[in-house]
């Protein structure tokens, strides 16, 4: 009670002010001599929406908002941590939350909602979670035998449709998305949801990224993966500008994945003028452990397993005709996000936000981000650069290469190419926390993903090194194959398999939910991306970057315990350059300030502050993920 009250007083007098150290008696004893990140405040993303904000909420102008600015920057992300007395164990498990910052004439509101996902019902109706989430197991159900569970693998719609990632347009209807096929439309301006659509019943993929590409025509591409009668396969799936986007989805092209009982796990892939780019790397989701997981109740990254001595495979394929053209091998690594890609002078470049493993999963568990500060490997294990590959096109390997993929592709084309699919296995909310890995490389107990040992493992206590330059001695390397200028980045024959491409280091700062001038950019040749730092041991992992990536230099905004989220930029009236607009960002605070909510609005030519807004809200805001600006919609 006693101690209640201090948190109180310190609350009322300290919000803007608050130390930590100073004022949490926990503070100085978590680890016996402090915390390892005194700059970092995790309790950002920790924070639950308690009250929704439905009708809009003025705020406070510092500065000026630009009046051409007219639009609404919609976001998502985890928006409660908390179903009665039970508690999510995952980021990625919260329930959907939706965040809207309405700009019209140099003023702005705000307003938040949840998602209305069938599991959200499900779980506030029984008072406990019901669902299994990606690191959550539902409460079993004793109604439901065995045979049951067995029988939900083949509905899609049987998991959780939690979809809290990202937003993105549909000609003038906006979805949220996951990973699972359940997408959801929302009111734009209300931010109600007024549907639920199962993309599976149009496309036959059993999952999908949750981030689509929207062409400036307004068609709609995704990359997705079905099942066949020869095995899974990854699907590139064109929703065409119009009515009936859904109805008239089809595949465009299909690919077998590397393995037949382990899919790769994929969060996105790339397009260029010519090309689908889709980068399969070493995390892959097991069949076999998704279909154990389904049936004693396990969450989902239950199923994930990382093969660290297996390569990185780069598959280009063919706008028009579907087919593979080329492959290339690299390093494993792990990655989310690609910045962007595209063509020039016989090469692709493509641009991905890369970590040494998938590490940064684990370290998004509950107890993993309350226990940072007691962690001093927490940084490393979060580590991450963008790095630049540059595949070069003219090469006999590739030709070689793609000529046998051809072949395998015409054996997946005798089924049909559209919509044939057997629709069995569901990556749609398996869930719960995840086994024991058989590999154990990192120093946190809560780590999660099945690794694959190999004979080149890291020590558990290596030191934190991102050298993806340094050269691999299982290849032989002669003759630079790039011949590109203004690039560290190599490619060399190897005497089986795919060229092997070698990377360069296009900023030395973690990056993440990098973003592009999209409209005007994607797919081109572009000069500057934007994104959140990730380093949560930089003097500030509140910082804003903007990345030259032809002259390789950064330019950084930071203010004290604030914690902008992912960068949108926002091109100016009549803009010329690449950088002519805006950037705009929401922005939360650390500590007490968990009633506080704003809008950034930064010049993305000189990186300075133009403006912001400023929101006292009723109860806890907490930080998103991605979202989409939506022009002229106020």
């Amino acid at each position: 009670m006693a101690d209640g009250v201090l948190r109180g007083f310190v609350r009322d007098f300290f919000a803007t002010k608050y130390d930590p150290v100073e004022h949490d008696p926990q503070a100085n004893v978590i680890d016996g001599s402090g915390r390892c990140y005194p700059n970092c405040d995790s309790s950002v993303w920790l924070r639950s929406c308690v009250k929704e904000i439905v009708e809009p909420l003025e705020g406070h102008v510092i500065g000026t908002i630009p009046t051409w600015l007219n639009g609404s920057l919609l976001r998502n992300g985890p928006g409660n941590w908390k179903v009665g007395d039970m508690t999510f164990q995952h980021l990625f498990d919260c329930s959907a939350l939706l965040h809207r910052f309405a700009i019209h004439n140099g003023s702005v509101t705000y307003q938040n909602r949840f998602v209305q996902t069938e599991s959200l019902k499900k779980n506030t109706a029984a008072q406990r979670i019901v669902v299994t989430e990606f690191g959550t197991a539902a409460v079993p159900d004793p109604c439901h035998s065995i045979f049951d569970r067995v029988s939900a693998i083949f509905r899609p719609d049987s998991g959780s449709d939690n979809s809290m990632i990202s937003i993105y347009p549909f000609g003038d209807e906006f979805y949220t998305f996951t990973e699972t096929p359940m997408i959801h439309r929302i009111n734009p301006r209300t931010l109600a949801t007024e549907g639920r659509i199962c993309v599976t019943d149009y496309t036959g993929v059993v999952n999908h990224t949750s981030h689509p590409h929207v062409m400036p025509n307004g068609t709609v591409y995704n990359l997705g993966m079905a099942s066949t009668k020869s095995g899974p396969v990854y699907n590139i799936i064109c929703f065409p500008h119009g009515e009936g986007m859904f109805e008239n989805a089809y595949v465009k092209a299909q690919i077998p994945c590397r393995w037949k009982l382990n899919p790769g796990y994929m969060h996105t892939f790339g397009i260029t003028d010519n090309y689908f780019i889709i980068v399969e790397q070493p995390l892959s989701v097991s069949l076999p452990e998704l279909i154990k997981a389904q049936i004693f109740n396990q969450n989902t990254s239950a199923c994930l397993k990382w093969f660290d001595n297996k390569p990185c495979l780069f598959y280009l394929i063919d706008r028009r005709s579907g087919e593979v053209m080329h492959k290339f091998q690299s390093d494993p690594f792990f990655y989310l996000h690609i910045v962007n890609q595209y063509e020039r002078e016989d090469h692709v470049v493509i641009d991905i936000c890369c970590y040494k493993n998938p590490e940064m999963i684990n370290c998004m568990y509950l107890e993993s981000m309350m226990n940072m500060q007691s962690n001093p490997n927490y940084a490393t294990l979060f580590r991450g650069r963008p790095l630049r590959f540059v595949l070069p096109l003219t090469t006999t390997n590739n030709r070689n290469e793609s000529a046998t993929n051809n072949s395998d592709q015409q054996q997946q084309r005798q089924m049909g190419r559209r919509q044939r699919f057997i629709k069995s296995f569901t990556l749609s909310g398996i869930s719960a926390r995840l086994q024991q890995p058989k590999l154990k490389r990192s120093q946190t107990e809560y780590e999660d993903i099945n690794f694959v040992a190999s004979s080149n493992a890291a020590e558990p206590n290596a030191k934190d090194d991102f050298n993806f330059t340094a050269k691999n001695e299982k290849y032989e390397f002669s003759e630079n194959l790039v011949t590109l200028t203004n690039t560290k980045a190599e490619a060399y024959h190897t005497t089986n398999g795919p060229i092997f491409v070698r990377p360069e280091l296009l900023c030395d700062l973690g990056c993440e939910t990098p973003r592009i001038n999209y409209e005007r950019y994607l797919g081109k040749p572009y000069q500057f991306f934007y994104a959140i730092s990730s380093d949560v041991d930089a003097d500030n992992p509140g910082t804003l970057i903007k990345v030259d990536v032809i002259n390789k230099t950064c330019l950084t905004w930071c203010e004290d315990n604030c914690y902008p989220s992912e960068p949108i930029f926002v091109p100016s009236p009549q803009a010329r350059e690449e950088d002519d607009g805006v950037i705009l960002a929401s922005m939360v605070w650390g500590g007490f300030n968990e009633n506080k909510v704003g809008l950034l609005v930064l010049c993305a030519k000189t990186w300075n502050e133009l403006g912001r807004c400023v929101f006292h809200t009723n109860g806890p805001v907490p930080k998103c993920l991605h979202g989409w600006y939506a022009k002229d919609i106020v």
